[in-house]
């Protein structure tokens, strides 16, 4: 019976011993395991980290019958890089890790504006001068909150301010519309505010002329008819309306050239000189003119290397392709002129990158 009873026992605490070695080996396993899997998520935190916060990018553009939103689209296109597509090495997409962007449909550049600066959007497209008029509270913007958070990644192509009148209407220069009926645009538009400014920089107040506010369309119909002497446009050239115009009128352009062009430079810096070349409407001659350019904004919330990101995958060399290939606007995207035009500030991720390519000085 005693003999039972020890072997009994004997085989209790062996029992009792294999049962703690294979606790100890689990023990041992689940350690090894936590270590892997925590070694493995400190090396994929930054990645993860860099997802979470790109994740989800919305452009707002315009319009999409517009050019805004077609352009917002390859930009879209070209800074995407969605989860488990192809490296770039590989013929896959250069642009952020994780990021998936998209153009959103908008009014344009106001609302753009808006959205960006109420969180509701991470960015947008916008003319120079209207952003301008937002970060100062200027024109339609004047007396509300200042949207000083607003900066640029880049400016895009140009938009040429664009002066019609009747060939024979015996107006050869913007001095000559002393007196004269002068559309000046939408009311609290961005062209309205800078033809205002180019009018003055031409001796004209606004008390020496007739002041009127059409958009582009009844602008030039009103010409067309006789109840218009000139009005402005400020837009990618060619414009529909300007050549359905010059289809049915004899038209021209007037100039805007020194020393107003100068005055209006020093004072405005979103304006630039361009040459409207000859025959981008019906027997329109060249024409030195200035022009505002069209601008991809962000807020100044957005994080500086994720800012860095896209706009080093806008300026990578496979995303000449998608823009040549993809809109006749996008042509004119260039690297050479992504700076033309700045009167807000740039955010500091995208000066980064122009620094380290060598478009921009490094900051002292």
């Amino acid at each position: 019976m005693w003999n039972d009873t020890v072997s009994n026992r004997t085989v209790g605490n062996l029992a009792l011993v294999l049962r703690s070695r294979r606790g100890l080996e689990a023990l041992r396993v689940t350690r090894l395991l936590c270590g892997l899997i925590c070694g493995l998520i400190s090396l994929l935190a930054p990645a993860l980290v860099q997802a979470a916060e790109v994740g989800y990018f919305r452009i707002a553009t315009g319009p999409t019958d517009g050019t805004y939103f077609p352009v917002g689209s390859l930009i879209s296109s070209a800074i995407s890089k969605p989860p488990g597509s192809l490296d770039c090495a590989d013929g896959g997409s250069c642009g952020v890790p994780g990021l998936i962007a998209v153009s959103q449909a908008t009014e344009g550049s106001v609302q753009n504006i808006e959205l960006i600066a109420a969180g509701s959007v991470e960015s947008g497209l916008s003319q120079a001068d209207v952003a301008y008029m937002a970060y100062f509270g200027l024109g339609r913007f004047k007396g509300k909150a200042q949207f000083d958070g607003l900066r640029v990644v880049a400016t895009l192509f140009p938009e040429l301010v664009q002066v019609a009148v009747r060939k024979h209407s015996g107006i050869y220069a913007l001095e000559d519309l002393a007196g004269k009926r002068v559309s000046l645009g939408a009311k609290g538009s961005g062209t309205t505010l800078d033809a205002e400014v180019i009018m003055a920089a031409h001796g004209l107040k606004i008390d020496s002329y007739k002041p009127l506010h059409f958009g582009f369309g009844e602008s030039a119909d009103r010409l067309r008819l006789g109840k218009l002497d000139a009005f402005f446009i400020i837009a990618g050239a060619p414009v529909p309306a300007m050549v359905d115009l010059a289809e049915q009128s004899n038209i021209t352009l007037l100039p805007i050239k020194a020393p107003a062009a100068e005055r209006l430079r020093k004072a405005f810096a979103f304006f630039v000189p361009r040459l409207l070349p000859a025959g981008i409407y019906r027997n329109v001659e060249a024409t030195e003119t200035l022009s505002v350019g069209a601008q991809w904004l962000v807020s100044d919330r957005l994080s500086e290397d994720l800012v860095y990101n896209m706009t080093r995958a806008l300026w990578h060399p496979s995303t000449r392709r998608v823009l040549d290939s993809g809109h006749p606007d996008g042509r004119l995207i260039q690297l050479k002129s992504a700076l033309d035009g700045l009167a807000i500030p740039l955010h500091p991720g995208a000066r980064r990158y122009y620094q380290e390519v060598g478009a921009l000085p490094q900051a002292k």
